[in-house]
């Protein structure tokens, strides 16, 4: 079995944003050369996650505004009392998960119609990364 990995770094502009990796995703199994596998892309950090969806604006509107209403920015979380005030950001990440695992046939990602990965991000405007790990033959 081979492996490789590649990690993505981001700094967004905004304090949410949702990013489409599909792209990066992409070019990591290609640079593997496996053919036949799995690919993991997982978010490093607590407060931000990956999901697979749609690449359609008004499902992004809807996921972010789902999880706005599941885990709203500013209530006063427990977690705040350790001088933090991101304890929406940790549920949103329960909420999406921190990773995923994509099957890999024929050297592609074997994805069904419309499925894209992003990158969920809750409490940004600081560096943070993914890491794609593709294993395989």
């Amino acid at each position: 079995m081979k492996s490789h990995t590649k990690y993505l770094w981001f700094n967004t502009r905004k304090r949410r944003e949702y990013i489409n990796v599909t792209g990066e995703v992409e070019n990591a199994v290609r640079e593997s050369g496996i053919q036949e596998g799995m690919v993991l892309v997982s978010a490093m950090h607590i407060t931000a996650g990956v999901y697979v969806n749609d690449d359609e604006q008004g499902i992004i509107h809807d996921i972010d505004e789902m999880l706005e209403k599941l885990a709203p920015y500013g209530k006063a979380y427990r977690h705040h009392q350790t001088g933090e005030d991101n304890g929406d950001a940790h549920l949103k990440s329960l909420l999406v998960h921190h990773q995923v695992i994509i099957p890999v046939t024929g050297g592609r990602l074997d994805f069904g119609p419309w499925q894209q990965v992003y990158y969920a991000e809750f409490d940004g405007q600081r560096k943070k990364r993914v890491v794609i790990k593709v294993m395989g033959e």
